[in-house]
C-alpha cells in the first residue's frame, strides 16, 4: 500500500485536495492511502473548516496550527512541523498544492529527507520575483520528482527552464517527470457545479438573479495593504455599479475589510467569505468576474465568463491570450475600459485545462512512480 502525505494550508489548497481525495476514493483505495495535514497557515471557521464540512474531505490528521507570522518565521515552523510528521512513519510521497509558504515548506522538508515530492499546479510563472507565491512556485518545481502541469503553457515554462530535459536524479537514481495532467480545479468544477446547483441559495440570498450582477473578490496583499491601489479598484467598482445600475456582489476577505475606502457605492453588496459551492455558483451566474484570484480567474474561464484581473501580470497567461481576461491591475481607468470592452463583444472559451479527469491521472503517475 503506497502512503501519501498531502499538506494544505490555505483555502485553495483544500479546494484542490478534495479532487485528489475524491479521485483516491472513487478508485484507488486498494493501492493507496492518503494522510492530511493541515499546516494552519491560514485557518478560521469561515475559511476553512467549512470546506472540509462541504467538500467531503477528511479532516486532517496532522494540524500544525501555525498561524500567521512573517515569512520566514511562518515557514521555519512549518517545516520543523512537517518533518516531524515525515519522520515519525513511512511516506513514499508528498503531495502539494499551488504556491503557498506551506508549498514551500512541504518541499524543502520532504526533499531534505528524500521524500519525493509531487507538486501540482506545476510551471505556473508570473515572472514577477517580488511576488513570494513566485518564489515558492519555483522552488518547489526545481525539488519535486513529478511535475503535474495543468496546461501546455506550464509545460513551456518548465521546458524554457530546463526541467523537463534535467539531467537531475532523485532517490533511487529516478529522473524527474513532466506530465500535462490538466487542471484539478477543472475537475472540482464539473463534479461540484451540478451540486451547487442543487443546494446554493446564495442568488436568493443575495437578491440577484442570473447574468445580472458582477461578482468581484479582491484579497492579494500587494492591492489590500496598498491604499492607492485599494482605492482605485474599489472606485471603478463604485461608478461601473453606478452607470449600469448593476449590483456587484463582493465576498469579503477578511484582509480586505479593514481596507475598504469610504463613499462606495450602495450597489455594491458586501457579503461574508462565500463557501466554495457558493462561490461556483455566484461564478457560473455572473455577467462579468472581477477578482485579484487566480483560482476564480480560472474557474470564470471554465464557466465561460469574461474576467477582469485586478493584477499587473498572471500565471493563467491563456485566459488573455485567448481575449477572455483583460489585465486591469488596480488602475481606475482600465478597470472601466476593461469592463465596456467584455460587455461588448463575444468571448471564446476554448479548452485548456484539460477534460476533467486530471485527478485519475496524477494518481495513476504517482503509484506507477512510486512502484517503478
Amino acid at each position: 500500500m503506497i502512503k501519501l502525505l498531502t499538506v494544505i494550508g490555505a483555502r485553495p489548497q483544500i479546494i484542490k485536495a478534495a479532487a485528489i481525495s475524491r479521485a483516491i476514493r472513487e478508485s484507488f483505495q486498494d493501492k493507496l492511502e492518503e494522510r492530511i495535514l493541515h499546516t494552519g497557515q491560514h485557518y478560521d471557521a469561515n475559511m476553512s473548516q467549512v470546506f472540509f464540512d462541504e467538500l467531503g474531505i477528511p479532516s486532517p490528521d496532522y494540524n500544525l496550527g501555525v498561524g500567521s507570522g512573517h515569512h520566514g518565521e511562518q515557514t521555519a515552523k512549518m517545516i520543523d512541523g512537517i518533518e516531524k510528521v515525515l519522520t515519525a512513519e513511512h511516506f513514499d510521497g508528498i503531495i502539494l498544492y499551488g504556491d503557498t509558504n506551506s508549498t514551500l515548506a512541504g518541499a524543502v522538508a520532504a526533499a531534505k529527507l528524500q521524500i519525493p515530492v509531487f507538486h501540482i499546479e506545476a510551471g505556473l510563472r508570473s515572472f514577477n520575483m517580488s511576488m513570494p507565491e513566485e518564489q515558492n512556485r519555483i522552488v518547489c518545481d526545481h525539488l519535486s520528482s513529478i511535475l503535474f502541469a495543468p496546461t501546455q503553457t506550464a509545460i513551456d515554462n518548465l521546458t524554457a527552464e530546463g526541467l523537463t530535459s534535467s539531467k537531475v536524479l532523485f532517490q533511487g537514481s529516478k529522473k524527474r517527470l513532466v506530465v500535462n495532467s490538466g487542471d484539478v480545479m477543472y475537475d472540482n468544477a464539473l463534479y461540484f457545479s451540478t451540486l451547487a446547483e442543487k443546494s446554493s441559495s446564495i442568488l436568493d440570498d443575495c437578491h440577484v438573479t442570473s447574468g445580472n450582477y458582477i461578482l468581484a473578490t479582491v484579497h492579494r496583499d500587494f492591492n489590500t495593504d496598498n491604499p492607492e491601489r485599494i482605492e482605485g479598484i474599489f472606485h471603478a467598482l463604485s461608478q461601473i455599479s453606478k452607470e449600469n445600475d448593476i449590483p456587484i456582489v463582493l465576498p469579503l476577505h477578511p484582509r480586505t475589510k479593514k481596507c475598504l475606502p469610504p463613499g462606495l457605492s450602495d450597489r455594491i453588496l458586501i457579503i461574508p467569505p462565500a463557501s466554495f459551492l457558493d462561490i461556483l455558483t455566484l461564478e457560473k451566474n455572473a455577467r462579468v468576474v472581477m477578482t485579484d484570484s487566480g483560482g476564480v480567474q480560472k474557474e470564470a474561464f471554465f464557466f465561460g465568463k469574461p474576467c477582469i484581473i485586478l493584477r499587473p501580470e498572471t500565471e493563467w497567461i491563456e485566459i488573455v491570450k485567448h481575449n477572455a481576461g483583460i489585465l486591469a491591475d488596480a488602475d481606475y481607468d482600465r478597470i472601466i475600459d476593461a469592463y465596456y470592452t467584455l460587455s461588448g463583444k463575444d468571448v471564446c472559451f476554448p479548452p485548456l485545462f484539460g477534460d476533467g479527469n486530471a485527478s485519475h491521472i496524477i494518481i495513476q503517475c504517482i503509484i506507477n512512480y512510486v512502484n517503478s
